[in-house]
């Protein structure tokens, strides 16, 4: 396997990171199976592992856990936190009074002393960009993280949070871990040059547009009864989706290639790109993934891609998922109210 640099941190990764999302009660809570799939992943030469607090509430970091003992110097070691970890509002964001008690927590259910990558899950709107860095700055020095990064950022959140750390001599992100694949391809535009000018490493989320690109949503086919359907109803159905799909499927059957395959090296052919996490339920599904490791797209593919879903361009709805900038997600701060129009 050839590993590559995340980003300038000096640390080395695999091409694929394992995600650990469905690892817990929201989609596999067999335990021993999930830590068979991890194993499975480290004998493979994957070295790069990605959980995060709110994955099933703990149980995910559990699990990792449980399966890094006695290997967990072999291993690259990501977790998440700032999405809500209960009904306590103060159980959540990016203050420093919640990142020093996530992070003990984290600690203690990954059973380790410390993190090599540690990540804000979304930006908090209501907490300083300064405020963040400096908690995070303080747990490195405490020796509890190695690196930091985040998740979902918007190019311009990427440039500001580079320029408070220089600027207030905090530590910076070193990573973005975005959201990337045929379907949404729109942070080719600013965000994967925002990285690449910063030297961030990138690790994507949803290479296959959350199983869009598995082949099992046809268009005139019958949805399979899945978590996908249940979670994201209109990115599971969307016809702009449907209609690259159909498009796609005949490309990658007359290069000799499964959809999966194809899609998960489209994300890798990009050169700002790390890895990609790959985010199995099953040993079947890890299996799949890890048999299209070594698969590289020609020059033809990747521009007849360009042509079924032209670069910069996101085709599939990102349901529920992507961050929503408060400009947009409060119609408060895009709305005059009456009184304001009156007076105009």
């Amino acid at each position: 396997m050839q590993y590559r640099h995340l980003g300038r941190t000096g640390i080395q990764v695999s091409p694929y990171c394992l995600g650990t999302m469905m690892f817990g009660a929201i989609a596999n809570a067999d335990h021993d199976e999930c830590v068979g799939m991890i194993h499975k992943a480290l004998d493979f030469g994957i070295n790069f592992i990605d959980t995060a607090d709110a994955y099933s509430q703990g149980e995910s970091e559990e699990i990792v856990g449980k399966a890094l003992k006695g290997r967990r110097d072999d291993v690259v070691l990501a977790t998440k936190a700032s999405m809500p970890m209960g009904d306590d509002l103060n159980r959540r964001g990016g203050s420093r009074r919640w990142l020093t008690r996530a992070i003990e927590d984290s600690l203690r259910r990954l059973q380790t002393d410390h993190i090599d990558l540690y990540q804000i899950h979304r930006l908090d709107p209501e907490t300083d960009t300064e405020e963040t860095l400096s908690v995070l700055t303080d747990l490195m020095r405490e020796g509890k993280v190695r690196a930091i990064g985040a998740s979902t950022v918007p190019a311009s959140d990427i440039v500001e949070a580079q320029w408070i750390a220089e600027r207030r001599g905090l530590a910076r992100f070193r990573t973005e871990q975005p959201p990337y694949s045929i379907l949404n391809r729109s942070i080719e535009r600013e965000v994967l040059p925002a990285c690449q000018r910063y030297g961030m490493g990138v690790m994507t989320w949803s290479p296959l547009a959350k199983g869009m690109l598995t082949g099992k949503y046809r268009k005139r086919g019958e949805l399979p009864d899945s978590l996908r359907v249940k979670y994201f109803p209109k990115a599971m159905t969307d016809e702009g989706s449907l209609d690259a799909v159909e498009q796609l499927i005949p490309l990658a059957e007359n290069a000799g290639l499964s959809l999966v395959h194809m899609a998960l090296a489209f994300v890798m052919a990009h050169p700002a790109i790390t890895s990609a996490i790959i985010g199995p339920r099953t040993p079947e599904q890890l299996e799949h993934l890890l048999a299209g490791a070594e698969v590289k797209l020609s020059d033809e593919i990747l521009d007849r891609i360009d042509e079924i879903v032209p670069p910069g361009v996101d085709v599939a709805p990102l349901e529920r998922a992507a961050y929503i900038p408060p400009a947009i997600a409060q119609s408060a701060l895009r709305r005059r109210t009456l009184t304001q129009r009156v007076a105009v």
